[in-house]
Formats: structure tokens, sequence, C-alpha cells
């Protein structure tokens, strides 16, 4: 009975699920018990009823506000998009669709630098307003504002509405397109009656993820929005960071995990619906120059649009991690700019003599560390998940949501649940912060297995059998056969896992020793600091990590893995 239990394809499922299970079960389950289990403590004498509601009506409805604001805002940029790289191409079409793609993955550190040095108070747009209208002070007032925190939320996630609607348009049947024409119906009523139904599951999946983001967003809100503006997020952070106040941190961030929970389950099942529309590659829609004087002057000014709002943040960073401002003297409003590369150089000296002073150089290495400890997290467990996701049983129905839902609990909540419940030996003795890694992994799991599974599910059983008929052991049809064949997809998954490691943010901040600090809690010091060599060190770090991440999206863009349609 046991022989015959263990080779069935439920047997087999839950043998790869134990370890991945464990590990969920330990260090994600286990933290958010310890959020409820803070509230019901004796230990801490919880008076529900003493909580002030303010406290957390306030955060709940602002949260929500601006992440349907943001999203709709989002849908205005994105869908227009999705349909120039669908139908249209034209010179630079790859470049575009890549640059597009980096806003996605970049941390909320670098993105707060990049609007900054664009639009801040000594940011290019206004520096050049200052200049030509001879203003004393900066005409453009965007940080510390509602609009900074919309304008990035469009920023990060315009991608995820152009890649996942995008390519389930290009895979409609152009027949059923064709048959509507013949059929008398115009051009528009064709998109309204035979386009957009084919579109809709697909634009709600991304409008539900789009949601999600914006929901969570906590650097952000953090950086570019000020103290006036709060979500459940910030508050949670502002709570149990500042005000040591982790009963009420552990009720915003239980009604956050609950709010995420249901926006994940609706995601979810949409996602599943999205496959109505794919067709033969020889009957979906084919890309084409534009024709008329129309066509041209909206590609034209929606190439325009994504440039100005996904590149120009990001090039002014770069630009200004290179130049020197500094004011002259008696004349008002002016500056003297030159080429330097002093702001890098900075990097390794501690010229204030500072005693708890970490290099940025050593935050770098220290994040490099804690993603390949990341990296080797994940591809194991990653590994183990894809294949037992590959058995054809009911049991992966009821595991594979639960692996899921770390994409939609925050880092801040994540970061939180560990502090209550790791907060002792030997997590509390080990000098080496070990339990960042493992919050990194825990965010990118999710996007690992999302990977992996899909190339995994395209190697042909009868390679495997041939080899095992030629006399091969299980293990050498593992290094032989699936091992090369996957080999792009662990590849695209260790990129992910460095870049998600590199630039997390939120958990970060939690669980980060003063000693130990990653490279966005290196760069969110320095940028917090005064002084215009503290900000020029802020940027130029920045700047090593947005190119980092350039990098290895270009790399996951050339290889080109199934199920990878949203990067």
């Amino acid at each position: 009975m046991w022989q015959k239990w263990r080779k069935s394809p439920t047997g087999i499922a839950l043998l790869f699920w134990l370890i991945p299970a464990a590990f969920l079960g330990y260090f994600f389950y286990q933290p958010l018990l310890a959020l409820f289990n803070l509230l019901v403590s004796p230990a801490w004498g919880v008076d529900l009823a003493a909580i002030n509601l303010t406290r957390v009506w306030r955060p709940l409805r602002f949260t929500f506000g601006q992440a349907t604001l943001s999203t709709l805002l989002t849908l205005v940029v994105g869908l227009p998009g999705a349909w120039l790289f669908t139908r249209f191409t034209f010179p630079g079409k790859k470049t575009l669709k890549v640059l597009t793609t980096l806003p996605f993955i970049l941390p909320t550190v670098v993105v707060a630098a990049g609007f900054n040095a664009l639009l801040g108070p000594r940011g290019w747009l206004n520096l050049l307003l200052m200049g030509v209208f001879d203003l004393g002070t900066p005409p453009i007032q965007f940080l510390n504002t509602f609009g900074a925190i919309l304008t990035a939320h469009v920023f990060y996630n315009t991608t995820i509405i152009i890649r996942v609607v995008s390519n389930a348009w290009s895979r409609q049947n152009i027949r059923l397109h064709h048959a509507a024409q013949v059929l008398g119906a115009s051009p528009w009523r064709t998109f309204r009656e035979v386009t957009l139904p084919l579109l809709k599951p697909s634009i709600l999946a991304a409008t539900f993820l789009v949601f999600l983001f914006n929901f969570t967003s906590f650097g952000v809100v953090l950086m570019l929005g000020g103290p006036r503006f709060a979500t459940l997020e910030v508050e949670v952070y502002v709570q149990a960071l500042h005000l040591l106040n982790l009963p009420l941190a552990s009720i915003l961030s239980i009604i956050q995990l609950f709010c995420t929970l249901l926006i994940t389950i609706a995601h979810g099942r949409l996602s599943g619906r999205r496959e109505l529309s794919i067709a033969p590659r020889a009957q979906r829609i084919a890309v084409r120059r534009p024709k008329s004087g129309w066509e041209r002057v909206v590609v034209v000014l929606l190439i325009i649009t994504l440039f100005s709002l996904l590149v120009a943040p990001l090039a002014s960073l770069v630009l200004r991690s290179f130049v020197k401002l500094e004011p002259v003297r008696g004349e008002r409003g002016e500056v003297q700019r030159g080429l330097t590369l002093r702001f890098y150089r900075e990097l390794g000296i501690n010229r204030r003599g500072d005693l708890f002073y970490v290099p940025p150089i050593a935050a770098a290495q220290n994040s490099f560390i804690f993603a390949t400890i990341t990296i080797l997290i994940t591809l194991f467990l990653g590994i183990l998940v894809a294949y037992a996701l590959r058995q054809p049983t009911a049991i992966n129905n009821l595991l594979d949501p639960l692996l899921m839902l770390p994409l939609g609990a925050s880092a801040i909540t994540l970061g939180l649940g560990f502090i209550i419940a790791f907060n002792r030996p030997p997590f509390t003795e080990w000098r080496f912060p070990i339990l960042l890694p493992i919050a990194h992994s825990l965010v990118a799991l999710p996007f690992i297995v999302r990977t992996l599974s899909p190339a995994l599910q395209d190697i042909p059983y009868s390679l495997r059998n041939a080899a095992r008929a030629l006399g091969a052991s299980p293990l050498r049809v593992w290094w032989e056969i699936d091992l090369p064949l996957l080999a792009p997809a662990l590849l695209v998954s260790t990129i992910f896992a460095l870049t998600i490691s590199l630039g997390e943010f939120g958990a970060s901040t939690f669980l980060v020793r003063p000693e130990h600090p990653t490279l966005p809690v290196a760069i969110f010091r320095y940028i917090s600091q005064p002084g215009a060599l503290n900000y020029g060190q802020a940027l130029a770090m920045s700047t090593l990590l947005m190119i980092a991440c350039a990098a290895g999206i270009l790399v996951i863009e050339r290889i080109g893995l199934p199920g990878m349609e949203l990067f």
C-alpha cells in the first residue's frame, strides 16, 4: 500500500511539497499567526475597545482611495500603450519596451531619487524654469504631494497593463476580426463587440494586479508623499518602529493582509480565464507600420508620453549623479554646473568620522551577500515546487494558492511578523542577519515558481522515457535531460531573485541591522540627510543599483520563456 501511494501523483507531489511547505509554514505563516496572537495575548493586555478607530479608518480610507485613483490613471496610460505595442512597429520599439519594463523592478528608493532629480526643488525642470524666468524659488512643488504618489504609481505599474494586455491582444485570432468586417462591422464596432470582450479578462486581471501593488505601496508614499499621507503600510511602519505601538501596528497589518488576500484571490480567478483568446501563431494579429496621418500622430504622441513618464526620471537620475550644482553668490537662483565623479569617489570615504558609518560599498556587498543566499534558497525551493506542480493531482489546487499568498502579503507586514515571531534565540544570537535573505526569499519565491513551472511543463516526457530505456538512473536523467533544458529558466529565476533581493526595501527597514545595511536602506539614509554630498552619493548608489536591475531585465527580455508575458 505504501509503495503504491508513494508512486502515485499525489504521493510524489507531497514529497516535493514537504520542504517548501515546512519553509512557508515556519517563516511565513508562523509570523502571521504571531500578529494575531499579539492581539489576544494577556501579556500585552490589548483592549480593542480602547483602540482609536480614527488611526485605523484614516489610513484604510486613504489606501483604498489612492490605490483606486492610481489604478485608473495607470489604465489611462497603459491601455493606449498596449495598443501601440500590439498593432505597430517603429524604430526603437524593442528598446522602448525594455525601458518601460525597467520601472517595475526598480527599488522605490531609486524611483524617489529619479523623480527628485527631475521634479525636486533642485531638479532639472525647476532649474530650467528658474533660469529661463529668473525665479528665486522653484516654481514646481512636486515632492510631498498627492500628485507625486499618483505619478510614481503610474510610473511603476504601467508596464503591467502594457505587458499583460498586449500579450493577450497580439494572440487574438485575426479571423474573428475579418469575419466581423465581412459582415459589415465598422472598425469601432469590431473593437467594441469582438476585441474588447476577448480582452476583458486580461484587462481585469491586470487591473487587480495593479490595484494590489498600489494597495501595498510603502516606499513611494513614505519618500514622495511626505508626512501628510499615510497608507496602511506607512502607518504600520510608523506605529511599530517610531511609536513602538505593536498592538495597533498588528491590527493594521491584519486588516491589510485580509484586504490583499481578497484582491489576490480575485486576481487569481481572473488570471485563470485569460487563455480564451489564444490563436495559432499564423492567425494572430500582425504588427505593421502606421499608415494614415492620424495613426502617425497618435503613435508619436504615445511614444513621447511613455518616454517622458517612464524614461525621463531615470535619465535625470543618471545625469544628476555626474553633475555638480553649486549656488553662485550674489546672483539669485543661479547655480554653477559642472561634470564630476566626486559622488562616486566619495562612496567609500567617511568625511565626518561617524563611529556608526557604514561605507556604501559595504552596503552593496551586504546586498549581494543577501541576494546570493536568496538565490540559493529560492532556486532550491522553486525547483521542488515546480516538480510538485507537474504532477496531475488535486493537492496542487490547495497548496499552490498558499504558495502565492506571499505575493499579496506586504513586506511591511512580513517584517513586523518576523520581529514578533523570531525575537528569541537562536535568531537574536546570530551576528549575521539570516532573517533578511529569508524574508527576501518569501517575496521572490512566487515569481521563481511562475518562471520554472511553465519551462518544466514544456519538457516532453518522451525524452525522459528514452533516457530511462537506455539505462539512465533518475539522477542522470535529471542531470542530462531536465537541467540543460531548464537552464534558461534557472538563469531568469536567478536574475529575478537577484533584482528582487537587491531592491527590497519594506521588510529590510524592519530586519536590517545598523552594521549590515542593504543598498536601498543606505540610499534612504543618505537621501534623508541634508547636504549636497549626501544627496549626490544617494544618486550615485541609485544609479549603480538601477544599472544592475537594467542588466537583469535585458537578459530576461532576450531569453523569453513560456509564461513570461508580464516581464
